[in-house]
């Protein structure tokens, strides 16, 4: 065990990037360090049960209960991805910029911790630690988003670029993500002037602002760049379960020859019920068993079941998974990386979020299909039929899931963590971590590239 040391993370409460950073906390706990969490009042059970404190934002947006009249951003009323984008960075990342460094602040001034540990997505905690003069990490619980040279742009679910027109089209749309994530950046800079730090041209220099940045997801899944700042680990996926999740006890008898189908949708809203009871409906008429998990955000009435389809609040996906020849979902990152670790292919109906980007990362590598999820019941059955009955769709999420749980091309994220906060106040230059110069032909300063010639994929081999 290295030299305890003391851990803050700052953390929000947005569904599936609550196991991934709770299971990091998890792991430093274990190793003797101390790590209190500055989060949503709703995560005060998640950090007592990983051995950690847990100081609740005040003022920032945070969640009070999860129930859906709760949520701090509805993103689910909005139908345009890049209208979505542009409204989260200013209702969520930008107008409350103030209140995230400033209650950031406070908390490092009142416990002295060696580093600051954020979610990539709340780029405003890091100019408290940029004030506070301590290391600074982040961490992105699930794909790379931001918009990067050589990586198709977020929120659109497309495929990586062929040919001069493709490669068109997402510089053309890149540009406007870009200027999307700028409505962010007087917000920013009116923090920084308060605390006397210089101001910044673009949103990128403030969101890889940090010493380290690791992406808890392979970069043998992930569609990756050469053009990804030097301060950008791979370090693969993080996958507890979450504390409410419940046991598996099926009702079927352990010699049922139908397969077993998982369905398993967002744990927090989305209006993903109407969806639920088609996929109970186009299931209810094959050979099959299913099970349906709801989460927590949908009460148990809201979609009904069948003779061979069981609806619960919640069970263990990775209990399920070992004997699923299935997974229907939403394509939540966590949710996804469950069904190929477990070697099971996938059909993803994405309602929005990052949901349609990891579904095309599923689709490129052949382990599913996509679906809309306003899809009739008739082309979800045979989409299922399909993806059951052809033998290449297992084939490929059983290599992919092989190369992810191998996590080539990964460093080990605790490791880093604790070297990052052995090292005092010293700080790297930063000078290198702006996307906006950054060229999609320029070699990766991470690492050498890796080409794995199975899976069609070159993506960063990062030092361990």
């Amino acid at each position: 065990m290295s030299t305890p040391r003391r851990f803050l993370f700052a953390v929000w409460d947005g569904g599936g990037n609550v196991p991934p950073a709770f299971g990091l906390i998890r792991r430093l706990v274990e190793r003797g360090h101390r790590v209190r969490v500055l989060g949503d009042p709703t995560l005060a059970e998640e950090a007592r049960l990983a051995g950690a404190d847990h100081v609740p934002w005040k003022d920032a947006p945070h969640r009070k209960s999860r129930h859906p009249e709760d949520d701090v951003f509805r993103d689910y009323e909005i139908g345009n991805p890049l209208t979505m984008v542009r409204e989260y960075l200013e209702s969520f990342v930008g107008r409350p910029a103030a209140a995230w460094a400033g209650e950031t602040l406070a908390a490092l001034e009142s416990w002295l911790p060696d580093l600051l540990v954020s979610d990539l997505y709340l780029p405003a905690t890091l100019i408290a630690g940029e004030k506070f003069g301590i290391p600074t990490a982040a961490y992105c619980p699930n794909i790379w988003m931001l918009p990067t040279p050589g990586i198709p742009p977020f929120g659109l679910g497309w495929a990586p670029a062929r040919g001069p027109l493709g490669r068109l089209r997402d510089r053309v749309l890149r540009s406007l993500s870009r200027g999307a994530f700028q409505r962010a950046v007087p917000h920013f800079n009116e923090v920084r002037r308060h605390y006397g730090l210089p101001e910044l041209a673009d949103f990128h220099q403030q969101a890889l602002a940090a010493d380290e940045i690791h992406v808890l997801t392979s970069p043998l899944f992930d569609f990756t760049s050469p053009a990804l700042p030097s301060n950008v680990h791979y370090c693969g996926p993080i996958l507890d379960d979450p504390p409410w999740c419940e046991p598996w006890r099926g009702p079927w008898s352990s010699g049922d020859p139908r397969p077993l189908v998982l369905v398993a949708f967002s744990s927090t809203y989305q209006k993903q019920a109407a969806t639920l009871r088609r996929i109970v409906d186009a299931l209810s008429s094959l050979p099959v068993r299913a099970v349906v998990t709801l989460g927590p955000a949908l009460d148990p009435g809201a979609v009904p079941g069948s003779a061979n389809v069981v609806v619960v609040r919640s069970a263990s996906h990775q209990a399920l998974l070992s004997e699923a020849s299935l997974l229907v979902t939403h394509c939540g990152h966590g949710t996804t990386m469950r069904g190929l670790v477990a070697g099971v292919p996938l059909v993803c109906l994405p309602m929005g979020r990052d949901q349609n980007d990891t579904a095309a990362r599923v689709v490129h590598r052949g382990a599913g299909e996509r679906l809309p999820p306003g899809a009739s019941v008739t082309r979800m059955r045979r989409t299922i039929q399909r993806v059951l009955e052809r033998p290449s769709y297992r084939l490929s999420a059983r290599s992919l899931g092989e190369a992810i749980s191998s996590r080539q091309g990964c460093v080990d994220v605790v490791a880093s963590l604790e070297h990052l906060a052995s090292r005092g106040n010293s700080r790297p230059a930063s000078s290198d971590r702006s996307l906006h110069a950054a060229s999609a032909s320029a070699p990766s300063t991470s690492g050498t590239t890796l080409v794995n010639p199975e899976l069609g994929h070159t993506g960063p081999s990062l030092a361990k």
